[in-house]
């Protein structure tokens, strides 16, 4: 076995192949085959004697590899260059890997000394300098490398790229293999009813060994989280670790003890933290790591300069989730044929018996046509048949349905109100489709005169749905412009004062720009969204997005089981529980974990869970 690693390594060798695979079966590694996570990559120099070409082709394989520091990767660079380029400036991805195309220079008396080779491709996402993730619309790339013939440490004279830019360049399937995704936390602010609740802040960190800091997933997770949180997310959240801290000098590697405790070094700056803010900063590392270390993380151990700082475990960290729900498992809702708000309880899995919740929206006093349920349970919004009135009632007791809370003065149904949506902080919003006057509306605590949300970056297009997570600082909106109506992830700042409060949404950003035409979207969880829609001339596909619009997760492609022609999904914000879905031919459908698509009803329409 060893012997056919060492013939293969000779056979890439002697093509100029900049990276070769130290596990699986022996063949030459090409950057444009599908991403494979089990696959290791480490760099090979550029051979004596190698063409430009070869030069450029090594130099793009060997960035695909697990080269400490870029170390070889950086030997297909001039001196100069070698010194100056800068991988950790953020990461292009395309489509495919970039192709070559060149030489460009063809003045015969400099050809033997300099030449130049174009890089193109489609650049599908960005991932800067902070590890987050933007995803784009298809759009043209080109980039152009110089080469010059340089003496070498032998004395002799080679060509090497002399002009590169910064950060790393990758087809697709190289990224999935080399990076996953991760949700960092942080606490968010401005929060109305006082209580501190963490936010994911997702991010992409290499899988296994970073080859700039040689540091775990895990590690690098935490560094990230010590960094701050992205520029996206700063002006609605904060961290409480005091300014500078950071791990230990010489921390590589973290990985909790027998006993699931994870004991994390941090520098002297962490000392400055009192006891109620280093418990919060635990719970920071807590919920950033719980997902991703092979043995559960229990309990968290910050160290200081000094010794141990303070311990959390995970039962006492729960009291910072965002997701202030009832204490038992969310239950399901919908509308049945005659206009009346049921309930499938949720003990029950989505098997239950559906019955008529309690309160006015339950005795059929008005026709309803969609509905928006409180995390607590307590209250749900309702919008008539029409879509004319938004209507706030309890669940828990009976009484007469209340004037509406909102009404649109839409000419068609299509034109007046969507479905109603509840934040995490007990806050009602709905939109209005008028024409005439478009309108984002949130009811404080869903009630009192609806308050206008000021939505920037807009530019026209109409909001035809809405979801807010359940930290309350992030909304998915589906927007219509052009004839296409594409998903929207928008940033809710508040400020002012209780009294005068000033609330808008800020830095709208495509989500999942391939799809063309979305048609349903619900939260999925923290930081996921479960999304309804079709690629340009493609046919639909229920699928997974991040919360920072990517479609992809260690690899995996996001895309979920086929069923026919989906209306509406609901998801809830525990991912145990089962997907629901509202279907033209199938009814009501389920999916729970590691299962099928099961019929759970043959009528009903806007399927919700609480949120």
């Amino acid at each position: 076995m060893r012997l056919t690693a060492l013939l293969g390594c000779s056979v890439i060798v002697l093509t100029g192949c900049g990276s070769m695979p130290v596990t699986g079966d022996v063949k030459a590694v090409d950057a444009s085959q599908p991403g494979d996570s089990q696959v290791q990559v480490y760099a090979v120099e550029p051979r004596e004697g190698a063409a430009p070409s070869e030069i450029v082709d090594g130099f793009l394989e060997s960035m695909t590899s697990d080269d400490p520091d870029f170390r070889t990767t950086r030997k297909y660079l001039s001196q100069a260059a070698a010194k100056t380029w800068q991988p950790s400036e953020g990461t292009t991805v395309l489509a495919q890997a970039p192709n070559r195309s060149g030489p460009l220079l063809h003045d015969e008396e400099r050809r033997d000394s300099e030449t130049s080779y174009t890089l193109t491709g489609e650049k599908v996402a960005a991932v800067d300098a902070q590890s987050s993730y933007q995803p784009l619309a298809p759009t043209d790339y080109s980039q152009v490398l110089h080469l010059v013939r340089e003496k070498v440490a032998d004395g002799k004279t080679e060509w090497r790229i002399d002009i590169v830019p910064d950060g790393l360049v990758l087809g697709q399937s190289d990224f999935k293999r080399l990076y996953r995704s991760v949700n960092k936390y942080y606490f968010a602010t401005g929060r109305t009813d006082g209580r501190p609740a963490l936010v994911a802040d997702p991010v992409y960190v290499r899988t296994g060994t970073d080859p700039l800091t040689r540091m775990s997933t895990a590690t690098q997770t935490v560094r990230t989280l010590l960094e701050g949180p992205t520029n996206w997310l700063r002006p609605v959240v904060d961290s409480r670790f005091p300014t500078g801290t950071a791990l230990r000098k010489g921390v590589v590697a973290l990985a909790p003890d027998d006993q699931n405790v994870l004991k994390v070094p941090l520098n002297d700056k962490a000392d400055k933290a009192g006891r109620a803010a280093c418990r919060m900063m635990a719970a920071q590392v807590l919920f950033t790591l719980r997902d991703l270390t092979s043995a559960r993380v229990e309990q968290v151990e910050l160290e200081g300069g000094k010794g141990r700082l303070c311990a959390l475990d995970a039962d006492e960290a729960a009291k910072f989730s965002a997701d202030s729900g009832s204490d038992g498992p969310d239950s399901q809702y919908f509308i049945d044929a005659k206009g009346t708000v049921q309930k499938i309880p949720g003990a029950t899995g989505g098997n239950g018996t559906p019955e008529a919740v309690h309160g006015p929206l339950g005795t059929g006093a008005a026709a309803m046509g969609a509905v928006g349920v409180a995390r607590d349970e307590q209250r749900a919004a309702a919008v008539s048949a029409d879509g004319q009135h938004l209507y706030v009632a309890s669940l828990v007791a009976s009484g007469e349905l209340a004037a509406p809370a909102v009404t649109s003065a839409g000419k068609k149904a299509a034109d007046r109100l969507t479905s109603p949506s509840w934040d995490g902080q007990g806050d009602l919003w709905v939109a209005d489709r008028d024409k005439a006057r478009p309108r984002l509306l949130r009811l404080a605590e869903g009630e009192g005169e609806p308050q206008e949300v000021r939505v920037p970056g807009l530019d026209g297009g109409r909001i035809e749905e809405l979801r807010l997570s359940a930290d309350g600082v992030r909304i998915a909106l589906l927007v219509t412009e052009d004839g296409h109506t594409t998903l929207k992830i928008g940033r809710v700042e508040r400020r002012g004062t209780d009294e005068a409060p000033e609330i808008s949404v800020e830095d709208l950003r495509q989500a999942a720009p391939q799809l063309t035409d979305v048609s349903a979207i619900s939260w999925s969880g923290r930081s996921r969204l479960v999304v309804v829609g079709k690629e340009a001339g493609g046919i639909q596909q229920v699928r997974y997005v991040q919360a920072d619009g990517s479609t992809t997760s260690s690899g995996a492609s996001g895309v979920l089981p086929g069923v026919n022609q989906v209306r509406a999904v609901a998801a809830a914000d525990d991912e145990l529980l089962p997907l629901m879905a509202e279907t033209e031919g199938d009814g009501i459908v389920k999916l729970s974990p590691g299962d099928n698509w099961q019929t759970v009803l043959e009528e009903g329409t806007s399927l919700v869970y609480p949120g």
